[in-house]
Parts: C-alpha cells; sequence; structure tokens
C-alpha cells in the first residue's frame, strides 16, 4: 500500500488537474458516491466531483486502491468519505499525502461515530444533514466568494429531504415494533429509525466481520424464517454468498419478503430517490408482498 501512494504520489505534476484550474472549481473528491451526490447538490457548477466507489454491482469492501484514484484524492481540495473503519484506503492515503489548504470530511467524524459502530451511516436519516452542513462550510471556505450559493443549495437540499423523512414517519407510525431481520447490518441505522425489531444481529455482525458465524446463530435465523417469527428478510445485494443465498431460498420457501439493498447508490440516482427506492420495498413488503 504504502508503495503504491508512494508511486502515485510521485507522478503527481500538480495538486489540481488542468481541467479544474480552467473551470476555476472547488475539487472534491468522495469515497462513496452517495456523498459525491450531496456534495454536488450543494455544491452546484462551483464544484467538481469525482467518486470512486460508484458500482453497485460490486462489493466495496473488496475496493483496492490503483494510482488513478490515489491521484485523485491528493488533487482535490475537499474530500469527503465515511470513516469508522469503512474505508480505510482514503486514510491511509490522506495521512500519506498532506496538503495545505485541503479538507477532509469523515461522515463518522460528523456522527461521533467510532470504528467498531456500525459503520453504515449513510443509512442513519440524520447523518446526510449533518454531512451537507459540514460540505456547505467546507466549499464556503474554500471559495467565499460564492458562500451564499452554497448556503442556499443546502437550504434547498435539506427541504428536499421532507419526502423521505415523510416516509420513515409512515412506515415508523404502522410497523413500529415488526420483527425483522438481515443478513449483515447494512441497514440497521434505518431499521432503528423505522423502529423495526431487528433480529440475529451476532450473525449480521459475523457476517459484515467476515467470520463464521456460530452454529447456534445460524440455527436460530433458519428457525425464525422457518417459523415466520420475522415479517422481512434484508440482504446485501452486493455481498452474496453460499451461506446468504441459502437463507434467501428459506425466506422464499417460507414466504417471507425478500429486500435486497446496496452500499452504492445505483448510478446516476439521487441519495434522496435512493433511499425512497427502498424504503418502497420495504414498505411493500411490511405488507406481505413478496419479492
Amino acid at each position: 500500500m504504502k508503495i503504491l501512494i508512494a508511486l502515485a504520489l510521485a507522478c503527481l505534476a500538480a495538486t489540481v488537474t488542468a481541467s479544474q484550474a480552467a473551470e476555476d472549481k472547488v475539487g472534491v473528491v468522495a469515497a462513496e458516491n452517495f456523498y459525491g451526490d450531496v456534495a454536488q447538490q450543494i455544491g452546484g457548477d462551483r464544484v467538481s466531483v469525482v467518486s470512486i466507489l460508484n458500482n453497485p454491482d460490486q462489493d466495496p469492501h473488496l475496493f483496492e486502491l490503483s494510482p488513478t484514484v490515489v491521484r485523485q484524492i491528493t488533487a482535490m481540495q475537499v474530500v469527503v468519505y465515511n470513516g469508522a473503519g469503512y474505508d480505510p484506503w482514503i486514510e491511509q492515503v490522506l495521512n500519506a499525502a498532506a496538503r495545505p489548504g485541503r479538507i477532509a470530511i469523515s461522515a463518522a467524524e460528523v456522527m461521533h461515530r467510532k470504528s467498531g459502530d456500525n459503520p453504515h451511516l449513510w443509512y442513519d436519516p440524520a447523518t446526510m444533514p449533518a454531512l451537507a452542513r459540514a460540505l456547505a462550510s467546507a466549499f464556503a471556505t474554500a471559495d467565499p466568494a460564492h458562500k451564499d450559493e452554497y448556503a442556499a443549495r443546502l437550504a434547498r437540499f435539506l427541504a428536499a429531504l421532507s419526502p423521505l423523512n415523510a416516509k420513515i414517519a409512515a412506515i415508523r407510525d404502522k410497523f413500529a415494533g415488526t420483527a425483522v431481520t438481515a443478513t449483515e447490518p447494512v441497514f440497521g441505522y434505518m431499521a432503528q429509525a423505522l423502529k423495526l425489531s431487528m433480529t440475529n444481529e451476532r450473525f449480521q455482525l459475523a457476517i459484515m466481520n467476515d467470520t463464521e458465524p456460530s452454529a447456534r446463530d445460524l440455527a436460530a435465523f433458519e428457525r425464525d424464517l422457518r417459523d415466520h417469527k420475522v415479517r422481512v428478510l434484508f440482504y446485501n445485494k452486493q455481498a452474496p454468498t453460499e451461506l446468504v443465498e441459502h437463507l434467501i431460498g428459506l425466506a422464499h420457501a417460507a414466504r417471507i419478503p425478500v429486500v435486497g439493498i446496496t452500499e452504492t447508490a445505483p448510478a446516476g440516482v439521487s441519495y434522496q430517490d435512493w433511499m425512497l427506492q427502498q424504503l418502497d420495498e420495504t414498505a411493500r413488503a411490511l405488507t406481505g408482498s413478496s419479492s
């Protein structure tokens, strides 16, 4: 890793790309594309955003740095990433390549989370409003001449979250206390916001940490599905395994709805629309519609 970073830095000819300098835009790199989308919504045409993890068909945990990515990170004025141990590669690059005036924003720091906490912070409805405010502040610092524009876009973004908040409230009001389960804790913060009763959490942590679940925890999970003790099974579309497929098969056999969620937003879909799509599917599943 250190050798790769050193080689990439040796090839870096300027701190900003030629196109950014010509366009006089604030350069932004986002580790994950949903953070990049929010940065674009706040920055508008005053920023140039590059998102590194942007493929919802690939497991983000299998990502490997390349010299191109290292150069993208080191060239930008504003860096936004998840933190809490989710994307340690970007912190390694930032630590190896200090740059005066760079502003690095960690969602985990904004939300006062640490390594060992559930790192899937973008499913916490409180994260994006706080992160958007941090981005607006960063852009105003990097480009003070246009701070009023950033403040106006921040206000529009916060207003655009209203349908999402309304959907969360509607599902919570109708289904609070409903037992559900998941193969790993990607959807955990949103399930908490919906006040769903999440089961099999030890199993989920084992899968997330790429360790073998205990035989007891697996048996309890299977029993929950066979005995209809849960209303919905959530699973991570980007991390398929034989064990996950086995549990999905049990859910289908028991006619328990299955909802696939992702750790990366679909291309061309805003953060708000991505969350709404998954919440719509969750609402249908809670009413008993299979998928």
